[in-house]
């Protein structure tokens, strides 16, 4: 099992942004959880103070299982931003869709006026109807990487250089600067790069060039092997990253409460939405050659949630979530990215309930005494 070089840290804690309709989870069940700007203002000063040092925004460009409406993710990250003291906003976006260099000029501005909290999440790409509906070619799986790649280290370089220069097959930069560069913030040269994916051109790209590698829900073993082999490709490069890990939680005061609630979620699945976003992504897991791709081996149930944040298992009291974090982050997790099913009510219960059962686990890790009692959820 891979230590966590960063095990004496803190683990840290993210939320997915609720900046499109429909809730976390492709679900007719209630989800006191609104995409609006007003909402999200109150949800991110909520949550800042009850733990929380980051957020991802989604990106939706058009209508997608369940997601009748979106907010653009860049915009309404810097509105977020604006809104809070602390919280760091990250911003998804898809290359191909953006212009590195234009994007860079974006994230320094929006750095820059929050004091250096701005961050992007470079998707890829899965959903290819908002590339060819947009009249934008559909690359190949291992292609859409390579041009992430390059999106990345242009990034790097627009945001470090004063005479940033690039040749690549996608991109090509000649002496340009952008002023104001981001904050020179402490730990970071740059805005934080985040990416995710699961195959094994995804593992690629975190071990060369980005800064955290998001893995989709994972049991305690998929977890592993993602991070083993990350691992492996940034050692071979002499670069460093870190993990986060997506879960959706389901705190409540027994066992036997957080498991009806996730049935019942299931039980009252959009089924005709849940079967589009899995006929969607088909292509992105099982037409990787070695079958190891997003969505691959995912099941309907687990679609529900769609990043697969069923399978992370922080479903049951706050001691079992506590618990089963604490085993992620001997795993190798620096940070938790986690949906809710009522927003403003869980992550402040989150944060009165599981974070200082969490924190204490941390101190028991760190004396070498903790002895976590993993939880499984309902299939």
């Amino acid at each position: 099992m891979p230590d966590n070089p960063w095990i004496h840290e803190p683990l840290k804690f993210a939320y997915w942004v609720p900046n499109v309709s429909g809730g976390l989870v492709t679900s007719d069940i209630e989800q006191r959880t609104d995409w609006g700007y007003d909402y999200n203002r109150e949800l991110a000063v909520l949550a800042e103070n009850n733990g929380f040092e980051y957020a991802l925004s989604q990106v939706r460009y058009t209508a997608s299982y369940g997601a009748a409406y979106q907010h653009e993710s860049t915009g309404f990250s810097l509105a977020l931003l604006l809104a809070t003291q602390r919280l760091k906003v990250i911003a998804a976006i898809h290359p191909g869709l953006w212009h590195p260099g234009v994007l860079a000029k974006f994230i320094a501005s929006a750095d820059v006026l929050s004091g250096g909290r701005a961050a992007v999440n470079v998707v890829s790409g899965w959903f290819k109807d908002e590339f060819t509906k947009l009249g934008e070619p559909w690359l190949e799986h291992d292609e859409r990487y390579r041009r992430s790649e390059e999106f990345i280290r242009v990034l790097k370089r627009l945001w470090t250089d004063d005479h940033a220069e690039f040749g690549g097959d996608f991109y090509r930069i000649h002496d340009f600067d952008i002023k104001p560069k981001p904050e020179l913030a402490p730990g970071r040269p740059h805005p934080e790069i985040f990416q995710g994916g699961n195959s094994t051109a995804a593992r690629k790209l975190a071990g060369r060039v980005s800064d955290w590698y998001f893995s989709n829900g994972k049991d305690f073993d998929g977890f592993t092997e993602q991070v083993e082999e990350v691992r492996g490709y940034a050692a071979e490069n002499e670069h460093t990253v870190r993990f986060g890990l997506n879960g959706f939680v389901i705190a409540r005061d027994s066992e036997s409460e957080a498991k009806d609630v996730l049935r019942e979620i299931v039980a009252k699945a959009n089924t005709d939405a849940v079967e589009g976003f899995r006929s969607a992504v088909a292509q992105a897991g099982r037409s990787t050659s070695d079958s190891k791709g997003m969505w691959a081996d995912s099941e309907f149930h687990d679609l529900v949630q769609y990043n697969d944040g069923f399978r992370t298992g922080l479903i049951g009291t706050p001691e079992q979530i506590a618990d089963r974090a604490i085993e992620y982050k001997r795993r190798g997790a620096n940070l938790l990215l986690l949906g809710f099913l009522h927003y403003l009510e869980d992550v402040e219960h989150f944060g009165r309930h599981v974070l200082p059962i969490i924190r204490e686990r941390e101190k028991e890790l760190d004396a070498g005494s903790a002895t976590p009692e993993p939880i499984g959820i309902v299939s």
